[in-house]
């Protein structure tokens, strides 16, 4: 993760939080598809609903091998590409 200091609630900061957030969740999802979970309880659902989006088009470039999925690795690194393009261009040309 890239260490960049942030006034807090600024706008850079704010954007910086929801990729974080957005990571922790694909990791979440990782970690309860290597347990029973009901699919239906809200939390659980709600990590779904705002990862499938995301994943969904990865998963389809990236088989799995063995019975293992790859793709939250490379939803992953996108994520933080992306996290790190937007913010330094916010820092950058909000000053």
């Amino acid at each position: 993760m890239v260490a960049i200091l942030f006034d807090t609630f600024t706008v850079p900061y704010v954007v910086n939080v929801a990729f974080e957030v957005l990571t922790w969740l694909v990791i979440a999802r990782v970690i309860l598809s290597w347990v029973r979970h009901d699919p239906r309880q809200t939390l659980i659902k709600f990590i779904y609903d705002v990862t499938e989006p995301i994943m969904a088009p990865f998963r389809r470039l990236v088989p799995s091998v063995g019975g293992i999925d790859f793709s939250p690795l490379l939803v992953i690194l996108v994520i933080e590409m992306v996290r790190k393009l937007v913010v330094e261009t916010l820092v950058t040309f909000m000053g």
